[in-house]
């Protein structure tokens, strides 16, 4: 292969790879977002995690709802009440697609969302070149696989961190508890030396009567 055609195989390669959609957001009651597919055929990749909720007394587990609407307003997939999910699914009409979380807690939540499109557009436009076909198939796979590797990084990324403020919550819920329970005991301890002291104080007047 010619070192034209080598420079015009690797943009062809980064230019698919700007397709993508990474945010973090905090959620009242819905969020929506957009995404556009230029073509037919593509795939789409899209994950979230819910990461953590407003209060550190509350940590939701109920989830949250997404459904995905087509170019048309058809309804492409939906989840109900996840914490965290996955999902990819090939597109079958070019457009704008969008992405509507709900939130039925009365916490705001906050939302790692990703959106990756797989797409190779230099493979299309030279699929009929059999000297390239079998290059542009290789050339394929290594892109979805390095697609798949990116996202499940972002998704493992986001599992990590939702973990990790579960663990401190966890943390803090427990110091706070034994807090709470040595000033409970001191109380009580506080409160029975006094009644003791009422107890013996009164037997002993009654005493010297």
């Amino acid at each position: 292969m010619s070192l034209k055609a080598t420079i015009v195989v690797l943009l062809g390669l980064v230019w698919s790879f700007q397709a993508a959609l990474g945010i973090r957001f905090v959620i009242d009651r819905e969020e929506c977002f957009s995404h556009k597919a230029e073509y037919e055929g593509d795939t789409l990749h899209v994950s979230f995690v819910v990461i953590k909720s407003d209060s550190q007394w509350h940590f939701n587990e109920d989830g949250v709802d997404l459904v995905i609407h087509g170019p048309t307003g058809e309804q492409v997939h939906d989840f109900r009440e996840q914490i965290s999910a996955k999902h990819d699914f090939v597109v079958q009409k070019k457009g704008v697609y969008r992405f509507c979380f709900t939130n039925k807690s009365p916490y705001h939540e906050t939302i790692d969302f990703d959106v990756q499109l797989g797409h190779f557009a230099y493979y299309d436009q030279h699929a009929k070149d059999e000297h390239f076909t079998p290059l542009m198939e290789q050339i394929s796979k290594l892109e979805e696989a390095l697609y798949n590797i990116q996202f499940e990084q972002h998704w493992l990324e986001a599992q990590t961190d939702r973990q990790a403020i579960v663990n401190e919550n966890m943390s803090k819920r427990a110091v706070h508890k034994a807090l709470f329970e040595s000033f409970a005991l001191i109380g009580a301890s506080v409160l029975q030396v006094y009644l003791l002291r009422r107890l013996f104080e009164r037997k002993l007047g009654m005493s010297r009567v």
